[in-house]
């Protein structure tokens, strides 16, 4: 098997995330074209991890201080300005569980750290419930900090976060 590559996100491939981002649903919400772009230019941090040359993954991570109207954000904006956000991070259903996710953190933490970040920010949808997510944010040492409704009640999420 081909190793994994993580490297920046490149704008020709929006399509083929929003593909593996919709594909997950309801773990993330569906997402237009036109959005996710938005949602790359919101970010600081837009990694893609590929093997043999096709996507498997996304992150796009965004630092304090955006004009970004989700209520997750918000909720950690509002509490400090000292972390770095991980607003999706999607993985093609045969990635997951095959260490890409870790790796794809592990450039977070380092992009985090080099930012003088002291902390990296996410939050799990527990209703509907994702245990896999939480149980693989824990290992990772996120602890929770609360939970919000969001998305006019559709959605309640574990509001997350691991020292850098």
């Amino acid at each position: 098997m081909p190793a994994v590559v993580i490297r920046p996100l490149e704008r020709s491939e929006i399509p083929a995330l929003v593909a593996i981002n919709d594909a997950a649903y309801p773990a993330v919400p569906i997402t237009p074209i036109a959005e996710f772009a938005e949602l790359v230019d919101h970010s600081e941090l837009a990694l893609v991890a590929e093997r043999g040359g096709e996507p498997i993954g996304f992150l796009l991570a965004m630092a304090p201080g955006r004009d970004y109207a989700s209520e997750n954000y918000r909720y950690f904006s509002d509490r400090s300005e000292d972390f770095l956000y991980i607003d999706r991070i999607v993985l093609a259903e045969g990635a997951r569980g095959t260490g890409v996710g870790r790796a794809l953190y592990a450039h977070v933490f380092e992009a985090a750290r080099a930012r003088g970040a002291s902390e990296v920010t996410c939050e799990v949808n527990v209703q509907p419930p994702n245990p896999g997510s939480l149980a693989f944010h824990a290992t990772l040492g996120f602890r929770e900090l609360g939970r919000q409704s969001t998305k006019g009640g559709a959605f309640v999420v574990a509001l997350l976060a691991a020292e850098v």
